[in-house]
């Protein structure tokens, strides 16, 4: 009897030891791929995050006046309390227009190599200048711009903390970064993925281990990896086989548009994967909304590979380990205007 239990002991501490030894490789295995979101905003060269300049940008990000209608600020199309996007196929701007592509999550965007889905903008600061001045989106100017925040004086004044010892500080460059500074902010960190990764073997199920080994040996992570799962690289949609129109629009050529390089046409910034399951719909053509498919096409269009369905039931059951602490947003109160602030542009084409 004596003999049995001992035995029975030692079958079970060499199965704990199999199973902690099993999900040791797999953690290792993604150690080399991916790292967690820190708990703390990164260093931005040229752009010390004060907290003077972290609140100017808060309220710039919120001010539809930055737009020539009044109506459309950043928040409008990378909503922070709705996964940092605006849940349409592609956001309405200027004269209700229709944008071209997707709204990409404002949320750990700062972890990015570039900006934008072709990459053309090369930070947060540069990203910030195009919609504002794009006519299908914000629909303004940086003279405009720079006259509107210059004719309430509460906006000077916090322009003049944000940015002292400058003799003018309202400007388009400074409106810029300190909304850069803001948006780096907006990160999303503990995750379960995250928690899994420092050491916590309980924060992930079994299902959602196999979606992890399955997106690192199918090959989803390397185009997907790093802090953010994504955002480094550029990679061909349809690298294996081109998905349909609908997809993957024939007029949108994707960095092509940037390096006018024949090698870069339907080439695209690879989306980063942090909070995936709450930036539906998907793709820059924002043409398909579930998850699973997003998935799926993304097996046959860039791995050549047919996922079987209990396949891509793990794969989502991962990815949404990879959602994080959404931080919470005060909206900010926002400087009256003026007789001296420019009159709203009408909403029409």
């Amino acid at each position: 009897m004596k003999t049995t239990i001992v035995s029975m002991a030692l079958a079970t501490t060499l199965a704990v030891a199999a199973g902690t030894a099993g999900a040791d490789s797999l953690r290792d295995q993604a150690r080399t791929m991916f790292s967690a979101v820190p708990q703390y905003p990164p260093v931005i060269d040229g752009n010390e995050l004060t907290e003077d300049k972290v609140e100017l940008g808060r309220m710039l990000f919120f001010e539809p006046r930055l737009s020539a209608s009044h109506l459309i600020s950043c928040n409008t199309c990378h909503n922070v309390g709705m996964g940092g996007h605006d849940y349409l196929p592609t956001s309405i701007g200027h004269g209700w227009q229709k944008g071209p592509r997707n709204a990409p999550t404002v949320y750990n965007a700062v972890f990015n190599a570039a900006q934008f889905w072709d990459g053309r903008a090369a930070d947060l600061a540069e990203q910030a200048k195009g919609p504002v001045q794009a006519g299908v989106e914000m629909s303004s100017t940086p003279e405009r711009v720079v006259a509107t925040l210059k004719s309430m004086p509460a906006y000077v004044r916090q322009f003049e903390a944000a940015f002292p010892g400058q003799e003018d500080p309202v400007t388009f460059d400074n409106m810029a970064t300190a909304i850069e500074a803001f948006e780096a902010t907006l990160i999303t960190p503990d995750a379960r993925f995250d928690k899994y990764l420092r050491g916590d073997n309980t924060a992930l199920n079994e299902q959602e281990k196999e979606g992890l080994a399955l997106f690192m040996n199918k090959g989803c992570a390397a185009c997907h990896g790093g802090v953010n799962f994504g955002g480094q690289g550029y990679f061909p949609f349809g690298l294996v086989t081109k998905p349909g129109a609908e997809i993957l629009p024939a007029g949108d050529k994707g960095r092509f548009a940037v390096t006018e390089t024949a090698s870069d046409q339907y080439v695209f910034r690879a989306a980063p994967l942090r909070n995936i399951e709450l930036t539906a719909p998907y793709f820059h053509s924002g043409a398909v909304w579930s998850l699973e498919e997003a998935v799926a096409v993304m097996g046959t269009a860039q791995l050549g590979t047919e996922l079987a369905d209990d396949e891509v039931h793990s794969i989502v059951a991962f990815l949404k380990t990879l959602t994080g602490q959404i931080p919470e947003i005060r909206y900010p109160v926002l400087p009256p205007s003026t007789d001296t602030t420019p009159r709203p542009a009408p909403m029409t084409r």
